[in-house]
């Protein structure tokens, strides 16, 4: 599976699907995200550090300012926020390969003010729709973020049918 489109239909739908991505990922992923602001970005990745383990008391928020915020769970989550950035170099500065080619898992927001970054993983592109609808648009890179993508979706239809 190399796409895949999804519509959650409030913000705690979109919390669900980045937990059930955090409890399936086991190895180093990185995992581009894009969207207008207020989309949801930081929403799924709230989710996702739930499914990672990283304690209910631990706030996972969006590191406008900081750049950078790391949580401790089952594998370190390493948050970025790119929004203030816009030269290449900048990434250099902040040491932004270490932790992408690093043995966490890598969240970068505004990921497509970059267009070069392309490491392997998954690329998230999540999108306003109708009231609180999002459409969550999924893009592989590599065969591990297919991996990943194909065992989220099989997930995803199993908690659909559950209801």
């Amino acid at each position: 599976m190399r796409e895949w489109t999804v519509t959650t239909s409030s913000p705690s739908e979109t919390r669900e699907l980045g937990r059930l991505l955090g409890q399936i990922i086991e190895a180093p992923t990185t995992i581009l995200l894009s969207g207008e602001l207020g989309a949801g970005k930081t929403c799924f990745t709230q989710g996702l550090g739930s499914g990672l383990g990283i304690p209910p008391g631990e706030a996972v928020t969006s590191p406008s300012y900081t750049l950078m915020n790391q949580y401790r769970g089952r594998l370190d989550l390493y948050h970025f926020d790119l929004y203030r950035l816009s030269d290449p170099d900048e990434l250099v500065d902040i040491d932004f390969d270490e932790y992408i080619y690093g043995s966490g898992v890598t969240v970068v927001e505004w990921a497509d003010r970059f267009p070069g970054l392309e490491p392997e993983g998954l690329q998230v592109g999540i999108s306003y729709r109708e009231g609180e609808d999002r459409q969550v648009m999924f893009r592989t890179r590599g065969e591990h973020g297919e991996e990943l993508l194909a065992q989220l979706a099989r997930r995803w239809r199993e908690k659909g049918e559950c209801i």
